[in-house]
């Protein structure tokens, strides 16, 4: 019946989409020098709402959480009766240039950890707000484009395999689902594992990104697992999940869902995370005007096209 409730909330939240998304922005943590706030756009809907918390991409170097890009995004949910919590983290990654393969290593690990530390702060920040938000705990979801989607993507692992960094979270805390605009998992240790099974997951990835891993970049069992991996796993597993691969497609799937697959998005919230839909899909597409891409690179590829010169 709660299900019910708040996809009839959602569904009467479209008839009447704002132009623009009116936002209040919050100091969430203090990390060091750094302080990290959020925005928050609020649903114009009575009851409780889902909410949305978005990290920005720019490969852990550079980005805000207030980019143009991301505008339609937080406009369409929050017209369909979802809150948006956009957030800060610390650039691990910022101002590094050409980095040896070892060096690339370390700065990734810590990267990737500062960024999933700050979503789990800001996670606990929003949750300690569902009253006076009137956001409900139990459907909270995580998004995020390129190194944010690696950062929901690598979030979601801790929690399945509760690990000591998602012990900041409360006891059985989980996202309701994931959302991933060209993401990968990065691992010291070989294939990631999921000691539980993850929330339903909806992957977008373009088989031709030099940005990040479509299918994995590893070297002696350390790197980058892509979309293309996990759906694979995720099949194994029999968890749900909705992968969109596009052929020859380049790194754009970080940010063009977000105008172009709009409708993609609201059905993986109403079918899998609303409704509790069970499937394990992959949708292959393949655009007939998309130039031939290369498809094959290597870690060394991943690291010039991020860090190296321009």
């Amino acid at each position: 019946m709660k299900r019910i409730i708040i996809l009839m909330t959602m569904i009467a939240a479209t008839l009447s989409v704002p132009a623009k998304a009116e936002k209040h922005t919050e100091l969430f943590s203090v990390k060091g020098t750094d302080s990290l706030y959020l925005d928050h756009y609020a649903a114009d809907v009575e009851g409780l709402r889902p909410c949305v918390i978005f990290v920005f991409g720019g490969g852990f170097a550079t980005g805000t959480r207030d980019r143009d890009i991301y505008h339609d995004y937080y406009r369409m949910l929050v017209g369909r009766g979802i809150d948006v919590v956009a957030i800060d983290y610390r650039l691990g990654m910022k101002d590094v240039s050409n980095p040896g393969i070892f060096e690339t290593i370390s700065l990734m690990k810590n990267s990737v950890n500062f960024a999933v530390e700050e979503l789990f702060d800001a996670t606990n920040y929003v949750l300690g707000k569902t009253a006076e938000w009137n956001i409900d705990p139990n459907c909270i979801i995580a998004s995020g484009s390129s190194a944010g989607a690696i950062t929901v993507l690598q979030a979601e692992n801790n929690i399945c395999n509760r690990t000591d960094m998602a012990r900041v979270l409360p006891e059985g805390f989980n996202y309701a689902g994931i959302i991933s605009f060209a993401g990968a998992i990065y691992s010291t240790s070989g294939k990631p594992e999921w000691k539980n099974a993850p929330a339903p997951i909806l992957l977008f990835h373009g088989n031709s990104d030099m940005n990040v891993p479509y299918r994995k970049a590893v070297l002696l069992g350390i790197g980058f697992y892509g979309s293309d991996f996990i759906a694979e796993q995720l099949s194994e597993m029999r968890s749900p999940y909705l992968f969109y691969s596009v052929k020859y497609e380049d790194h754009s799937l970080a940010e063009t869902p977000m105008t172009h697959n709009l409708d993609t998005i609201s059905a993986f919230i109403d079918d899998y995370v609303i409704g509790g839909a069970r499937i394990c899909k992959t949708e292959y597409v393949e655009f007939l005007d998309h130039p031939v891409r290369k498809t094959d690179f290597s870690l060394f590829d991943y690291i010039g096209s991020n860090y190296g010169e321009e």
